[in-house]
């Protein structure tokens, strides 16, 4: 039994997600976590919110409550809703914890000792209203490139430009609106990155079955200007991880934190810390999973995410890892995600424009979504959601194919035998070519999903289920049935022993259906079908099922359009 640890890019606590940010991080993670699972292995599936900096507090100010209230009440919030979207997390997080600010400071601590930190004097501007320093965010004024009035001091949202927030005409505070700003002068920490760009090549170099994606955004961060850089991982901030050297205090740092980009990886670590704290669990369970020297030396460590987190993930999180000289476990496998984008656009929380994670849930059941979006994966490209697209996949994969082959088998079978599994006939030279053929398919399936292709994954499950229904219409099994009642009867053990079939090989995909297909069954053996031929025989003659509600209903043109209307937000 192989021990796998697997970890998705954690969400920010500021709002809920749309859908591309799920198929980007958190969905192929829980479809992978729960293929291996169902291929018996053991599984270490985590994530958690991103609850610290400045978005945090300007998000908590906007909703008029204390930032730590905010971030509880979102947490409850994404928490929810990734479970009615069945993210099967061991454990969903918080960065805001006690065990990731206690390991926080213990690395912080650990990277100092080994020379890796460096005290630096900056400019920033400071509110003499707010009696604070201004992170770039916390800064709005007018955007010297293209007008925007509200454009932030990091970034105009307005044409994506870059900035600085000196670079802003009119620069205002965000908290109070005031333009009483002055330039300050502030002390910083920083990570010598650049110290450790060697160290950090050689070990993306060794990583042979990285993702393209994955190693040229890690190699152009590296080697394209000026190279890897030091980077600061202090701010001037309330909402954070307070800065020490482990347990001690650092001298010169009182009142700041740790920058959220330090923190936040360091989460996937104190999360299964989280974890058996929680479930009463000795330290060594969790440290099975993450140190090497007490039992992780044989975990292979999977992260999923979207291509915008791959640089933190294969330069900053491991130079915090490795830099702490300490026996950490490293990630293997880095399976990154471009974008998925929005009908002819991107989705937009500010413009009201695309589905986002809790509306979705409220138009149709979860599957329908995991389905398309995980049959659309955008892995080799940027990929489009579409209503037509979507109403098409759902309607011919999911209806048309599985919910069609269900519905009929189970219904011919109820009208001609009783809900029970007929007795009689045996298997005949086309029902051991479909065992061939989906033997073949099976094992292909797996590969697939090993090598973590998730959209190559999808098309050969949808092609499992093409060639039941292929089979069903060429055995006509109604039509046998007024020669050959016996052979009718193997004809449909067989069929309904493909439900059951189905049913396990699309759980990671669909598990709700899944369940229910199961359910209709009357069967809790969700055992893989390693023998094909055994599997096709798992439901005995005489064992009763029930013929299931309609399992896809399909999307209607007049759905379609509703909702085409309802999602395209504000335009111009």
């Amino acid at each position: 039994m192989a021990r796998i640890l697997i970890t998705s890019a954690i969400p920010y606590i500021n709002g809920i997600k749309h859908l591309g940010n799920l198929v980007g991080s958190q969905l192929p993670a829980d479809l992978y976590a729960r293929y291996q699972r169902g291929r018996g292995n053991e599984v270490m599936f985590l994530c958690a919110t991103d609850e610290h900096g400045t978005p945090a507090e300007l998000a908590a100010a906007k909703a008029g409550k204390p930032v730590a209230e905010y971030c509880a009440d979102m947490y409850e919030i994404q928490a929810d809703i990734a479970k009615r979207f069945g993210m099967s997390f061991d454990h969903f997080g918080r960065s805001s914890s006690e065990q990731n600010k206690k390991l926080t400071q213990h690395f912080a601590g650990k990277l100092d000792e080994a020379g890796l930190i460096r005290e630096v004097t900056e400019k920033q501007i400071y509110s003499n209203a707010d009696g604070r320093f201004l992170p770039d965010r916390y800064i709005e004024g007018t955007c010297p490139n293209c007008g925007y009035e509200n454009a932030r001091g990091d970034q105009c949202e307005n044409c994506t430009k870059q900035l600085d927030p000196t670079d802003l005409i009119e620069p205002r505070s965000a908290i109070s609106g005031s333009t009483d700003l002055e330039v300050r002068e502030t002390k910083h920490l920083y990570l010598r990155q650049s110290a450790m760009k060697d160290q950090l090549d050689a070990w993306i170099d060794s990583k042979t079955d990285w993702p393209i994606l994955t190693t040229s955004i890690a190699k152009k961060w590296l080697h394209d200007g000026d190279g890897l850089q030091d980077r600061g991982i202090t701010r001037d901030l309330d909402w954070g991880v307070p800065v020490k050297k482990g347990d001690q205090d650092w001298p010169g740092m009182e009142g700041k934190v740790f920058y959220v980009w330090f923190d936040a990886p360091i989460e996937y670590i104190a999360c299964a810390k989280e974890w058996a704290d929680s479930t009463g669990k000795p330290d060594s369970e969790w440290e099975r999973w993450w140190r090497t020297d007490k039992g992780a030396d044989d975990v292979r460590y999977v992260q999923f995410m979207g291509k915008d987190n791959v640089p933190f993930h294969t330069l900053s999180f491991p130079a915090t890892i490795l830099g702490s000289g300490e026996p950490w476990k490293m990630v293997d496998h880095l399976k990154s995600f471009n974008y998925l984008n929005y009908d002819g656009g991107q989705f937009s929380t500010s413009q009201g424009r695309g589905v986002f994670m809790d509306q979705a849930l409220e138009i149709l059941p979860t599957d329908y979504w995991r389905w398309w979006l995980l049959s659309h994966a955008p892995e080799s490209s940027d990929s489009e959601f579409t209503w037509e697209n979507f109403q098409q996949s759902v309607n011919k994969d999911l209806a048309d194919v599985l919910g069609n082959f269900v519905s009929r088998i189970t219904k011919f079978c109820r009208s001609k035998f009783g809900e029970v599994v007929p007795e009689g006939g045996d298997f005949g030279e086309r029902e051991n070519a479909l065992i061939d053929e989906l033997t073949k398919r099976v094992r292909a399936y797996e590969a697939h999903m090993e090598a973590m292709d998730v959209r190559k994954s999808a098309q050969e499950l949808r092609a499992i289920w093409v060639a039941g229904n292929e089979y069903l219409q060429a055995a006509a099994p109604w039509s046998t049935f007024k020669e050959d009642p016996k052979q009718a009867a193997a004809q449909v053990r067989l069929g309904l022993n493909l439900i059951r079939f189905y049913a396990v090989l699309s759980a990671p995909f669909i598990p709700y259906t899944s369940a229910k297909m199961l359910s209709a069954m009357n069967t809790l053996d969700t055992s893989w079908p390693d023998d094909v031929a055994a599997a096709l025989n798992a439901l005995p003659t005489g064992h009763d099922f029930t013929v299931p509600d309609v399992l896809f209903a399909k999307i209607t043109d007049e759905q379609r359009e509703e909702w085409q209307a309802k999602f395209a937000g504000k335009r111009g």
